[in-house]
């Protein structure tokens, strides 16, 4: 595998905390759709699709143009929270594209402008709105790396980063935890029902539809319709984290609509402004908009660039739903592919699963996941792996990917995963 030069710059300067480029030892240069360019000018398909910030693709030329276009007439970059031109124009596109289709209600807001900043707003109205201070998440779940989202994740190693208590937070089991073992719910609603359990009620749950950096764990749709119904029964708001799995990556716009669930509180980021540029979403129910003016703030919550290619995007693919099928239709050869290549490999223990265009490929340890996103990388392929132990090989492809690509990545991962067994 290439090695950085010891005495490169990002080994001088840069700080220990760097992660990504350790797996994949490289300079990037430029990127193109489905691929980045190092230095030397070779290509690497990419299959990270910035942790899914991506989802059409590096430098999609229809984003692009609308970008270039608003930067060459001197559009405005940074306004706080003005009223601009880009912003206007995201908000009628998001109404008419995503919210009135579906008979959402949602007021919108800008928090910060990422994952964390808008779950780190959830939490906050949710608590304003009620009352009260305890939240319950799930098992393997990830919410951000900010202190009030931490609290709500389940990763030891990422909650030891905090340093100082992670308070006001109960867990729970996510869906298949006990491998249906026990019934759905019943911990959680007899410590509801129970007034010695010690549990406070809580302001609300907070819940990832498939949890990504816990391993790929996909909740069932009736698991999730019956965690909307409990909530509804015991006065708690139901927060669904979108960061990584809205904006097509489960086929629907939302992750949620399979369900046929309509959560109180929604986040989203990473691929809502289509072109990787920063930008968050709140989104929430009108009734609980009880914000006082300035009461929740942030010095980049206008990113009116990420306004601009983000409208283009929802022009682009979310008009009809042409793109949503298309995703849909990949799932199935995805996962066939993903089937065939456990049966090769001849390994008990493999398992697959995923939804849309994100899948995982466990193993029985981290050792050799990680084996096997090292050789992909060697050949030309960005993968990283997720769960509690790294043990599940991660597929986030972008949702523009061709069938050509599609077929090469999910070749090389085979010949990865031949090679390293």
């Amino acid at each position: 595998m290439t090695e950085l030069a010891p005495s490169s710059v990002f080994e001088t300067v840069e700080s220990e905390v760097r992660s990504y480029c350790r797996a994949w030892p490289a300079v990037f240069e430029r990127a193109s759709g489905s691929r980045l360019y190092d230095e030397q000018g070779r290509p690497y398909l990419d299959f990270f699709a910035g942790a899914g910030s991506l989802n059409y693709g590096h430098n999609n030329p229809v984003l692009k143009r609308a970008l270039l276009d608003y930067l060459a007439d001197d559009g405005i970059t940074h306004g706080l929270d003005m009223s601009t031109t880009a912003k206007r124009g995201f908000l009628e596109a998001f109404r008419s594209a995503v919210l009135e289709p579906r008979a959402l209600p949602y007021k919108v807001m800008f928090p910060g402008p990422t994952g964390t900043n808008a779950v780190e707003a959830a939490l906050k109205l949710a608590r304003k709105v009620t009352g009260r201070e305890t939240v319950v998440s799930f098992t393997n779940a990830f919410h951000g790396m900010s202190l009030g989202s931490l609290a709500v994740t389940g990763n030891s190693a990422k909650r030891a980063g905090a340093g100082v208590t992670l308070p006001h937070a109960t867990r729970m089991p996510f869906d298949h935890y006990f491998d249906g073992q026990v019934p759905d719910f019943l911990w959680f609603e007899r410590l509801l029902q129970d007034p010695g359990s010690g549990l406070d009620h809580p302001a609300a749950v907070i819940v990832e539809t498939v949890q990504g950096e816990g391993g790929i764990n996909v909740a069932r749709a009736e698991w999730l319709r019956a965690l909307a119904d409990l909530c509804r029964r015991h006065d708690m708001l139901l927060i669904v984290d979108d960061v990584q799995m809205g904006c097509g990556r489960t086929g629907d716009f939302f992750s949620f609509e399979e369900a046929g669930i309509t959560p109180d509180i929604v986040t989203l980021s990473k691929s809502i402004s289509g072109y990787g540029l920063p930008m968050a979403l709140c989104l929430f129910r009108p009734e609980l908009d009880l914000w006082e003016p300035g009461e929740h703030n942030g010095t980049f919550r206008g990113n009116n660039p990420a306004f601009v290619t983000a409208t283009a995007a929802l022009d682009a693919y979310w008009r009809d739903d042409a793109l949503r099928e298309r995703t849909l239709g990949r799932a199935d050869r995805v996962e066939r592919a993903l089937l065939d290549l456990c049966g090769d490999d001849g390994r008990s223990g493999v398992a697959v699963r995923g939804r849309g265009l994100v899948w995982g490929l466990e193993f029985a340890d981290g050792e050799r996941a990680e084996a096997v996103c090292r050789r992909a990388f060697e050949t030309g392929l960005l993968l990283e792996t997720s769960g509690p132990h790294g043990e599940v090989v991660k597929l986030l492809p972008p949702l523009t990917a061709t069938d050509d690509e599609l077929d090469e990545g999910l070749g090389i991962l085979a010949r990865s995963v031949r090679h390293t067994a």
